[in-house]
């Protein structure tokens, strides 16, 4: 990507990035992740020729959160096809990720399948195909890493148990006709699958196929056609970091998804994928000292798409 190497590269970002430890917090309104330790800090790049780099806790699991939900529009495209926008738009938001206000005067129509209404609405049509959506975008994760992936069950309790917003936004959506199941059972599977535990290494390797045209070097599959793949990655430059995605883009330039477990996956179309894990969050939801190593990658290997 230039003249230093990614081991070197990701060696320069391990530095640029600790001033910023210590001005997000960790997430407390889902209590289970307000124990992680907010000084974590991994980061993994994985090349379409195959090159896997690593730094720090790149291979500690955590809870990816909303990363999941890129892998649930997947399933969803690659089963009912364009349907999907019927249910839901791919427009930014410009509000919350669990924002009411928006979707009300909407008429229970999401924005985009990043937002939770979104997401939602994108499990609503899972369970139209399968009893357990959680498990489903489990084994297609672990499918994509080429390993286990499991659901932290005792994150997915501590998430569902606080999952009031959720809750309001799937009934208003059920009221308004975009959500066909039991809204309970849509939240339930919904907060299940959020609850996937991932490495930096992993998510790399899973989300490689945005960055090869669809292909997996890693599984050796076409996991998405092309034409997907380009909107998959156009959803997440314009939709993938809520309502701080014109900011991120302006600092980094990549198609990108952030959870509020701290991780943030960035795709680099035709070289690579990026990986990065820290549990402290801006005021938005997105890992602070993530979005800072993103844009130092970035900047260092000149592989902005913007």
């Amino acid at each position: 990507m230039n003249e230093l190497s990614i081991d070197e590269v990701l060696a320069e970002v391990a530095v640029l990035v600790k001033p910023h430890f210590g001005k997000g917090r960790v997430p407390d309104y889902i209590p289970q992740l307000a124990t992680v330790p907010g000084a974590k800090f991994g980061m993994a790049v994985r090349t379409v020729d195959g090159g896997e780099h690593v730094i720090g806790d790149a291979d500690e699991g955590f809870s990816v959160q909303s990363i999941t939900k890129v892998l649930s529009l997947g399933l969803a495209l690659n089963r009912i096809g364009d349907e999907v926008w019927t249910r839901v738009g791919k427009e930014p938001s410009g509000t919350p990720f669990n924002h009411l206000s928006l979707l009300e005067a909407e008429g229970g129509f999401p924005r985009n399948p990043f937002i939770n209404a979104g997401a939602l609405a994108v499990t609503d049509i899972l369970l139209d195909k399968v009893r357990d959506p959680a498990a489903l975008v489990s084994g297609f994760a672990g499918f994509l890493a080429d390993g286990p992936v499991a659901i932290d069950e005792a994150v997915a309790a501590s998430e569902l148990d606080n999952a009031w917003q959720n809750r309001a936004i799937a009934n208003l959506m059920r009221g308004k006709g975009t959500v066909r199941h039991d809204p309970e059972a849509v939240v339930a599977a919904y907060c299940r699958q959020c609850a996937l535990s991932m490495s930096c290494r992993q998510l790399a390797r899973a989300f490689l196929p945005l960055a090869a045209g669809g292909f997996s070097p890693v599984v050796e599959e076409t996991i998405f056609p092309e034409r997907l793949t380009r909107r998959l990655n156009a959803l997440l430059l314009t939709c993938g970091i809520y309502d701080s995605v014109g900011s991120f883009a302006y600092r980094v330039g990549l198609p990108a998804k952030s959870g509020v477990g701290g991780g943030i996956v960035a795709v680099v179309p035709g070289k690579a994928t990026v990986a990065v894990w820290s549990p402290e969050l801006d005021r938005f939801g997105t890992s602070v000292v993530g979005a800072s190593a993103l844009e130092a990658f970035s900047q260092l290997t000149n592989c902005s798409v913007l």
